[in-house]
C-alpha cells in the first residue's frame, strides 16, 4: 500500500508565532470522551488562558506542542474535576492526533479561519467552484481545520446548489488525494457497490465470497450506515471483525482474494469519513456528495472495475427510471475520466431485498443463502448471482453470458460458503454472536388483500427507530413480499428492539400506518427489471 502525498492529520504549517510576551502554555489532560471525527480541546473558565485570549465556547483554538499542531473546537468547563485551570483537556481522537504524552505541555492560541472557507461562501451563494477550490476544502477537513458545523455549511451548499459533472469529478479527485491509495499490482481488481436506499439489501457479503472463490481479487471495503438500519460493514461486523490495520488487509486480501472490511481504518479517502459523520445525523446524501464519495473511496481501494447497483422504486432512493439514467451517466462520466471501467444497473427498487432489515437478521439471510437453505430468501439469492455473475464477466477469460452460470455453480458447490468461512477468520471472526432484540412486538394486517406496495423508507426508519444499526439485533422481520395474499389480522412482520425506549418509539411509529399497501393484485407497482 503506497500512501500519497495528501496530508497527514497534524500538520507544521507555517503559523503566525504565538505571542512572546504571554505564557499559553498549559498541562496536557487526556479526556476520555468519544466526539466522533472531531477534535474537541476542554479549558476550565478560569484559565487565565481562557481570560487573557478571550475565547469564546465552540471557538477554534490551536494546539500546539514542539512542531506537532492540530485545530480544535473549544468547550469551555466549570468542573475542576474534568480540567484543571493550568491544564487543557483533549479529546480521545484530538489527544491521539497530536502525538504527545499524557504528562506534556501545550500551546493554546486562537485559529484562523481556514482559507477555503471563502470557497464555501462562493458555494453557498451559487458559483461554480474549481479543482483548487476542492483541494483546499478537502485539505483543511482532513486536517480537522472545519469544525462540524463548517462541513455541515458545505454540504448543504453543495447539495442545494448542486455540483456540475466536472465539479463532481474535480471533487471526487480532490477527496482521493486527501489519503492512501492502496496499488494490488494487479491488472484487474473488481468491486461492487450499491448507491442504497433499499433495506436488506446485503448482497455484497454473497458476491464477494463468490467472486473470490472465482479467483478475481476483490476487495470490499465499506462505510457504515449514514441513513440506513445497516451498512455492509455494519453487518459484516455481526460476523467477524471489519477494523482492519493497512498491512493486515494487505496480507488477508492476497491470500483469500477478498475482504468486507470497513475503510476508515485504512484512511483511505479520509475526508469522506469525516463528512459522513456529518451527513448521518443530518440525513444528508446528495447525488454529487454520493457519487464523489462512493468513487473516491473505490479508487482509494485499488478498484479498476466497478459494478454499481441502482435500485429504482417508488420509495427507493432513486424513483425515477430517468433519474437513475442521468444518475448513470455521472458515475460513468467521473469514473472514466478517473480510469475506472465502471458499469452500472438498474434494478428493482420497489420493496426490501431480503427478510431480515437490521444487521443481525440479514447476516440470518445471508447465511441461508450461503448454506444453500431451501428457506433462504429468493429475491436476495438471485440478485446476488446476477450481480456476481456480471462481476466475474470482467475476467477476459469469461465469455458474456457465461457469469451467472458460473456463480451459481460456486454457490450451490458450496464453494462460496467455504470461502466467507476463511474469510470471516481471516479478519477474526466473533466468537459470540449478537442475539436478537429481547423486546418484540408484531403488525397485522388491517384488511385482507394483495401486497401491492412496499415502503422502503417507511420500514428503513421503523427498524432505525427500534435501534438499528447500533444495536446490532434491533431491526425488522419481514413475512409478507409484494404479491402475496393476506388475511385481515395475518402478521406483516415483527419489529425486534433492545431498548425500551427504542421499542417505545417504533411502537408508537407503527400506530398511524404499517407502511404496506394491500389492494387488488392488479394495482401491483410497476417491476423495474435489470437494465
Amino acid at each position: 500500500m503506497a500512501p500519497n502525498n495528501g496530508p497527514a492529520a497534524s500538520t507544521t504549517d507555517n503559523a503566525e508565532p504565538l505571542k512572546p510576551d504571554l505564557d499559553t502554555r498549559l498541562k496536557l489532560r487526556r479526556v476520555a470522551i468519544d466526539t466522533y471525527h472531531e477534535n474537541v480541546a476542554y479549558m476550565h473558565r478560569d484559565c487565565s488562558v481562557y481570560r487573557v485570549e478571550g475565547f469564546q465556547a465552540l471557538a477554534k483554538v490551536r494546539v500546539s506542542c514542539g512542531e506537532q499542531r492540530i485545530e480544535a473546537v473549544l468547550n469551555v468547563v466549570d468542573d475542576d474535576r474534568i480540567v484543571g485551570t493550568d491544564e487543557l483537556g483533549l479529546s480521545e481522537q484530538a489527544f491521539e492526533q497530536l502525538c504527545v504524552g499524557s504528562d506534556g505541555e501545550v500551546r493554546v492560541a486562537q485559529a484562523e479561519p481556514p482559507a477555503s472557507m471563502d470557497a464555501v461562501r462562493r458555494k453557498i451563494n451559487g458559483h461554480r467552484l474549481g479543482l483548487e477550490d476542492y483541494r483546499a476544502i478537502t485539505r483543511d477537513i482532513a486536517q480537522s481545520r472545519y469544525s462540524k458545523m463548517e462541513m455541515a455549511a458545505f454540504l448543504v451548499a453543495t447539495g442545494q446548489n448542486g455540483l456540475d459533472r466536472d465539479e463532481v469529478f474535480m471533487l471526487t479527485r480532490a477527496m482521493l488525494e486527501t489519503g492512501t491509495r492502496i496499488d494490488w499490482n494487479e491488472p484487474l481488481v473488481a468491486d461492487k457497490h450499491c448507491i442504497g436506499g433499499i433495506p436488506g439489501n446485503r448482497t455484497s457479503l454473497l458476491v464477494v465470497p463468490i467472486v473470490a472463490a472465482h479467483g478475481m481479487l476483490i476487495p470490499k471495503t465499506s462505510s457504515r450506515a449514514i441513513t440506513s438500519p445497516a451498512g455492509t460493514a455494519d453487518t459484516m461486523e455481526v460476523l467477524a471483525n471489519v477494523d482492519i490495520a493497512p498491512e493486515t488487509l494487505d496480507k488477508l486480501v492476497r491470500h483469500e482474494r477478498g475482504c468486507l472490511a470497513w475503510g476508515g481504518t485504512t484512511r483511505l479517502a479520509p475526508v469522506d469519513d469525516l463528512l459522513i459523520s456529518v451527513e448521518r445525523p443530518l440525513g444528508i446524501d446528495s447525488q454529487g456528495q454520493m457519487v464523489a464519495s462512493i468513487l473516491s473511496k473505490k479508487l482509494a481501494a485499488g478498484a479498476t472495475h466497478l459494478l454499481l447497483d441502482i435500485p429504482v422504486g417508488p420509495t427507493a432512493k432513486v424513483r425515477q427510471m430517468r433519474e437513475a439514467m442521468q444518475l448513470r451517466k455521472l458515475f460513468e462520466y467521473v469514473g472514466d475520466h478517473m480510469g475506472l471501467h465502471l458499469e452500472a444497473i438498474i434494478t428493482d427498487g420497489r420493496q426490501p431485498i431480503g427478510k431480515g432489515i437490521g444487521p443481525v437478521l440479514e447476516v440470518r439471510d445471508v447465511l441461508q443463502v450461503l448454506q444453500n437453505d431451501p428457506v433462504a430468501p429468493v429475491d436476495l439469492r438471485e440478485k446476488s448471482l446476477r450481480l456476481a455473475g456480471r462481476i466475474i464477466e470482467f475476467d477476459p477469460d469469461v465469455r458474456g453470458g457465461q457469469g451467472y452460470a458460473i456463480a451459481r455453480e460456486i454457490l450451490e458447490s458450496g464453494r462460496a460458503l467455504e470461502k466467507m468461512d476463511r474469510i470471516i477468520k481471516a479478519q477474526g471472526e466473533k466468537l459470540v454472536r449478537p442475539a436478537l432484540g429481547r423486546l418484540s412486538f408484531e403488525v397485522a394486517a388491517s384488511t385482507a388483500g394483495t401486497v401491492t406496495a412496499i415502503d422502503n423508507f417507511f420500514l428503513a426508519r421503523l427498524a432505525r427507530l427500534a435501534g438499528a444499526p447500533m444495536s446490532r439485533g434491533a431491526g425488522v422481520d419481514l413475512y409478507r413480499k409484494l404479491g402475496d395474499r393476506v388475511k385481515s389480522g395475518e402478521l406483516l412482520y415483527r419489529v425486534y428492539a433492545e431498548f425500551p425506549s427504542n421499542h417505545e418509539f417504533a411502537r408508537d411509529f407503527v400506530a398511524r400506518q404499517s407502511g404496506y399497501t394491500l389492494g387488488e393484485t392488479e394495482l401491483a407497482q410497476r417491476y423495474y427489471a435489470d437494465y
